[in-house]
C-alpha cells in the first residue's frame, strides 16, 4: 500500500491518459494520491479530477513559479475554493530561488498569505522549497502553521531538523535514485523514518529508470519506495506501512476521507 503525496494528475501527459496512469497504481498498489493545484486555472480541475477518482485527494495553493500574474482577488478566491470544498492542505505553496529570484519580495507576500490562510483553516501545507529553505523556514516561524511537507527536500541535516520540530514531513522521490545524489541518499538514509514521506512529483523528477522515458507517473512511487526501503536496509512492506502512517498523521483529513 503506497502513497504518492506529491503530483500533479492534471499536468500533460498524465491528464490525457488519466485512466491508464491510475490503472498502472492499482497494479502497483499506489492506493492514494494527493494532488496540488499551483495556479488559480487549475484549482478546479484538481477538485474535479480528486472527486471523479476516488483514490485521489487535493490541496489548494498558488506555486511561487506563477506568482506574477497573482493578485489579492486570487487570494480571496483561494480561500473561497476552500470554504466550498474540502482540501486536504495548503499547497503547493513556497518560495523557489533557482528558476527566478528578482520577483523575491512578491514571492514572499504570497508564501505569506497562503500561510495565513492555513492556519486560519488549521489547514496543513505542501512548501515548495527549492533554493530557499532558510526563507522559507523564516517564513514559517513567523507564521506557524500546523505543519506539512517540504516537498523534494534537498537540504542539510540542521535544516531537516527544524522542519521537523515545527511539526514537517520530508518528500523524497526520484531524485534520490540517481547514482550521484550521494547527500540526498545519505539523508534518506539517517533521518529518523518518522519524518519521511514519498512523492514522484509527477509528470516531473523522474527517477533514473524513467530518465528516458521523458516523464514520470504516480505508479513509480512502488520502485521509488523499494529504492527507499533498499537504501535503508528495510523491508518495502515495513516501509510501506511506516510512510502510509506519516502520511495519514500529516493529512489528517485523509484519513477522514479513506474511512
Amino acid at each position: 500500500m503506497w502513497i504518492d503525496t506529491h503530483c500533479h494528475l492534471d499536468f500533460e501527459p498524465l491528464k490525457s491518459n488519466i485512466d491508464s496512469v491510475l490503472t498502472l497504481c492499482l497494479k502497483n498498489k499506489v492506493t492514494s494520491i494527493i494532488v496540488p493545484s499551483v495556479k488559480p486555472n487549475n484549482i478546479n480541475k484538481v477538485i474535479e479530477l480528486s472527486r471523479e477518482h476516488q483514490n485521489c485527494f487535493y490541496a489548494l495553493g498558488y506555486h511561487p513559479l506563477h506568482v506574477d500574474d497573482l493578485n489579492d482577488s486570487h487570494l480571496h478566491q483561494l480561500e473561497e475554493s476552500i470554504k466550498k470544498s474540502n482540501p486536504i492542505a495548503i499547497g503547493e505553496i513556497g518560495l523557489d530561488l533557482f528558476i527566478q529570484k528578482d520577483n523575491l519580495e512578491r514571492q514572499e507576500y504570497f508564501l505569506s498569505k497562503q500561510l495565513l490562510i492555513a492556519k486560519k483553516y488549521d489547514l496543513p501545507v505542501i512548501l515548495h522549497v527549492r533554493s530557499a529553505i532558510d526563507l522559507v523556514l523564516k517564513h514559517l516561524r513567523k507564521n506557524k502553521v500546523r505543519g506539512g511537507v517540504a516537498h523534494a527536500f534537498n537540504g542539510s541535516f540542521q535544516q531537516a531538523n527544524q522542519f521537523i520540530n515545527m511539526g514537517f514531513k520530508l518528500g523524497f522521490g526520484g531524485a534520490m535514485t540517481y547514482p550521484r545524489a550521494k547527500h540526498l541518499q545519505n539523508i534518506a538514509r539517517e533521518l529518523p523514518l518518522h519524518a519521511i514521506v514519498l512523492e514522484t512529483d509527477a509528470p516531473d523528477m523522474p527517477p533514473t529508470w524513467r530518465r528516458e522515458k521523458g516523464y514520470n507517473r504516480p505508479s513509480e512511487i512502488k520502485q521509488i519506495g523499494n529504492f527507499f526501503a533498499d537504501l535503508r536496509g528495510e523491508d518495502p512492506l515495513v516501509i510501506a506501512e511506516n510512510i502510509r502512517v506519516n502520511t495519514h498523521q500529516v493529512f489528517p483529513k485523509l484519513t477522514e476521507l479513506c474511512t
